[in-house]
């Protein structure tokens, strides 16, 4: 039996492609998913995973406080704002569940809350993941930006832990190349930065918990070192004991 019980959204897209020969245009689409890695480290850390990709979203996700509280953990992983508010019914102008305001009162009543770092998570590129102006913002232990938050890091800094994270965490972290620029919210605790940024941040919020891991679960900003580091299921076995208290 699994210790936790963990919902997973987001880490999908659908590819278009063109190639453009004379008059001739030629088509090909492709779908693909991302999670594969943060899965892996999941379940070891003893987790029961149920995975909704970007596309499912409309249809799978929880629309009750009810059925969100069946998990321990609500992870939000590149998918944006739009996806969980702009429900067919609201695409069709028809009232629909606030599933942000939902989220929000799910931790309240003592549930816990992730975002993991992309293009599409916390701002966002262009801002247009747009979580700063929904009520995810204020679970979160983070304050989240209206405008473009991605910060590239070629360079590829190494995280660096606080005396905070709990446990005997590795001196030596493997380079990330890149992560969503957030501040932590002042009741915060911040476990790791990244070029004096926040990375990694828990927090409370009513009866609940939440975390914000800004870097991504998948590349390129989370290189195959990061990905396949042993250190990394450990990482959220304890973000897990810590948002599940």
């Amino acid at each position: 039996m699994s210790k936790y019980d963990v919902l997973l959204v987001g880490e999908s897209w659908v590819s278009l492609d063109f190639e453009i020969k004379g008059r001739d245009v030629v088509g090909d689409a492709g779908y693909e998913e991302a999670g594969a890695y943060l899965i892996a480290a999941l379940e070891s850390a003893g987790s029961a995973v149920e995975f909704v990709p970007c596309h499912a979203v409309a249809d799978r996700f929880p629309s009750t406080v009810e059925e969100l509280a069946a998990y321990d953990l609500v992870l939000l992983s590149d998918v944006g704002a739009d996806t969980l508010q702009i429900t067919p019914l609201v695409a069709d102008g028809e009232t629909d569940v606030n599933r942000c305001r939902l989220l929000a009162e799910y931790v309240a009543d003592g549930g816990a809350l992730g975002m993991i770092g992309g293009y599409m998570s916390f701002a966002g590129k262009h801002g247009a993941a747009r979580y700063g102006l929904t009520a995810v913002d204020d679970v979160l232990p983070v304050t989240v930006g209206r405008a473009d938050d991605r910060v590239e890091a070629p360079h590829g800094p190494r995280p660096r832990p606080t005396d905070a994270l709990p446990g005997t965490p590795p001196s030596k972290w493997p380079s990330v190349l890149g992560y969503n620029l957030v501040e932590a919210d002042p009741d915060a605790t911040v476990w790791v930065t990244v070029d004096g940024d926040p990375l990694l941040v828990v927090g409370d919020y009513g009866d609940g918990s939440a975390v914000a891991l800004t870097t991504d679960c998948a590349p390129h900003w989370a290189p195959e070192a990061f990905l396949e580091w042993e250190y990394l299921p450990t990482l959220w076995g304890t973000i897990l004991d810590r948002v599940s208290e």
